[in-house]
């Protein structure tokens, strides 16, 4: 694949917008251990916003529907979405989401995530290409996905929802709870991704080989990269190469949405 096949496109994310609070340590803690980290950062994130800027640093124009608070967080909350030139569509509620993230030596993660005001974001019926997961109220998504000419769903957190998206995003576990669409893509971490059409596998893509820093923010730049490669025009198979590297490229820095990747980077990498 190469950047001339790409055609121009157009992108609304509805989705969440958090403040990361990251530490990292060597092992993660078991249930009552305390471990000593090495490292705090705090940054832009939530898997909406991660996804709106992985699918606008590779070239797409993005607008994002999202909810921030009414506090010092929201500014940050917003800073990566700015430097990336996401269109804007926020709403301000009483308090801006966060997540608690601990990364260990391996790059693997524990995260839970307080939603704050993207409980609170209002439904509202967006057109043409859309993209959303599930940090946002099941009616949101719901209203999201009525009028779109294309819904991409990332299920996750995984759970039950009356909608058949044109295209499911799913790690294996989440695949078990949540399996409709068209185009399913099955993410595997570090052994790749799969790619269904109808139940039929259509394409197979293994993942580059990394030294494993941190897996937040993967799985959105994986997302975010296969939503934009497929309406670009794409063939399935060059579109999944594509969106694994994209999420190996994030797997191999520190940080989830300030390492989303451009276009050069990916082709770098393929």
């Amino acid at each position: 694949m190469s950047e001339p096949e790409l055609k121009p496109v157009d992108l609304t994310v509805v989705g969440s917008i958090n403040v990361d609070f990251t530490l990292r340590m060597q092992t993660l803690p078991r249930p009552g251990e305390t471990v000593p980290a090495y490292q705090f950062v705090r940054a832009p994130g939530g898997k909406g916003a991660n996804q709106a800027v992985a699918a606008a640093r590779l070239g797409a124009r993005v607008t994002i529907v999202g909810a921030v608070g009414e506090d010092q967080l929201a500014e940050e909350a917003l800073v990566g979405l700015r430097a990336a030139r996401v269109n804007l569509e926020v709403e301000r509620k009483a308090e801006t989401g966060i997540a608690m993230i601990y990364v260990d030596g391996q790059g693997e993660n524990e995260i839970a995530v307080y939603p704050g005001a993207n409980a609170e974001l209002t439904p509202r019926e967006v057109s043409g290409n859309v993209l959303c997961q599930l940090e946002v109220p099941d009616e949101v998504v719901l209203a999201a996905a009525a009028k779109a000419d294309f819904f991409a769903l990332n299920a996750a957190p995984a759970r039950e929802l009356d909608v058949e998206p044109d295209l499911l995003v799913v790690n294996e576990l989440e695949h078990e709870v949540f399996s409709r669409g068209r185009l399913v893509a099955v993410t595997r971490g570090k052994d790749g991704a799969a790619l269904y059409e109808n139940g039929e596998e259509i394409a197979r893509s293994e993942a580059p080989l990394i030294q494993a820093q941190d897996a937040t923010g993967a799985g959105d730049a994986f997302t975010g990269a296969l939503v934009y490669t497929l309406l670009a025009g794409a063939p399935p198979e060059n579109a999944l190469r594509f969106a694994c590297t994209a999420g190996a490229w994030v797997a191999a820095q520190v940080g989830a949405q300030l390492a989303m990747p451009t276009l050069e980077d990916v082709f770098l990498w393929m």
